[in-house]
C-alpha cells in the first residue's frame, strides 16, 4: 500500500513536470520529447488503475503514432543554422 502511494506520487510528479516542460520549453524537439514522456507516464497511471488495455492503446496510438508524426514533422521542417546563414 505504501509503495503504491510512493509510485503514484513519483509518476504524478513526472507527469506534471513533463507536461509543464512541453508547454514552456522553447525548443520544438525538446517539447516533443517531453510530450512523449508525459504520454508514457499517463500510460503508467492507467496500469496503476488496472486498465492495461487502455494503457496499451495509449502507448500504441499516442506514443507510437502521434509522437512519431510530430517527430517527423519537426525533422522535416526544421532549418539548420548553416542554411539560414547562406540564404541571408
Amino acid at each position: 500500500m505504501v509503495y503504491e502511494i510512493i509510485a503514484f506520487g513519483l509518476f504524478a510528479a513526472v507527469t506534471v513536470a513533463s507536461s509543464l516542460g512541453a508547454v514552456l520549453v522553447r525548443d520544438v524537439w525538446h517539447a516533443a520529447l517531453l510530450l512523449g514522456t508525459s504520454l508514457l507516464s499517463f500510460a503508467v497511471h492507467y496500469v496503476m488503475l488496472q486498465a492495461e488495455f487502455v494503457a496499451a492503446m495509449q502507448i500504441l496510438v499516442y506514443v507510437g503514432g502521434v509522437l512519431i508524426l510530430i517527430t517527423f514533422a519537426v525533422m522535416l521542417t526544421r532549418r539548420s543554422s548553416t542554411e539560414e546563414v547562406t540564404n541571408a
